[in-house]
């Protein structure tokens, strides 16, 4: 822009005459002002609003247990969103070892953060401990609401039990996530490890948490979930 408007002056300056130079200036300056004008509004466009505060609530699964921080959830899926062409701040709310009534007990901090969307991933701790699916549901019900409260967009990302608890334990706690998106109306992303969970191939030595392939899976499955909540955010 500098170097159009440098080579217009000089054309104009050459043919100056005492009293002439201001006349001789606006003419050749207008169309320099309305490309100008034009560079500006395309660029606002193309960078029109505010990045999406996109959170992260959940467990050693997001905060990236075992991996290095490139590898991890929030990571990974930050960068395929960039990919996308999505603006957003990734912020990585996971706690290793947290608990629905740990996500519960935070929350509050999380929305000091000012998140403007949160994919909601809690409860893979109860299940493993073989809590009460009861006292999952009311904490996820309880941060929901908060969430609802706070007109913060949310995706409730599902979690399956361990075989080894049993099968009607593993139904009643498969119930929590589906009766908590249809209650508070939010979508829901079914099982956060599918694809992954069960393969050697895809996890740490563990068995348990997904290893940075295991994760790329994971991000490669939610990815269309997360851009429709990214979409559902006005900015």
């Amino acid at each position: 822009m500098a170097m159009l408007l440098h080579s217009i002056l000089v054309s104009r300056v050459k043919d100056w005459r005492p009293g002439t130079l201001i006349p001789l200036l606006i003419p050749a300056l207008i169309p320099a002002v309305l490309i100008a004008s034009l560079l500006i509004i395309t660029g606002a466009h193309a960078n029109s609003g505010n990045p999406v505060r996109l959170m992260v609530l959940g467990d050693s699964l997001a905060a990236g247990y075992g991996l290095e921080k490139n590898d991890s959830f929030t990571e990974q899926l930050a960068t395929a969103l960039g990919k996308q062409g999505h603006a957003i701040h990734m912020i990585n709310a996971g706690v290793s070892g947290d608990t629905s009534a740990g996500g519960k007990a935070r929350v509050g901090w999380a929305l000091a953060d000012k998140p403007d969307a949160i994919i909601l991933e809690l409860g893979a701790n109860d299940g493993l401990r073989g809590l009460d699916p009861a006292e999952t549901h009311a904490n996820l019900d309880a941060i929901l609401t908060r969430l609802k409260s706070a007109k913060i967009r949310v995706l409730l990302a599902g979690m399956l039990a361990p075989p080894n608890l049993g099968k009607d334990y593993g139904a009643e706690f498969a119930r929590i996530y589906p009766v908590l998106a249809e209650q508070h109306n939010v979508p829901l992303y079914k099982f956060f490890l599918e694809g992954v969970a069960a393969n050697a191939n895809l996890n740490q030595k563990d068995g348990i948490h997904p290893n940075a392939a295991g994760v790329a899976e994971i991000v490669r499955r939610i990815l269309p979930a997360v851009e429709e909540l990214i979409g559902s955010v006005k900015k």
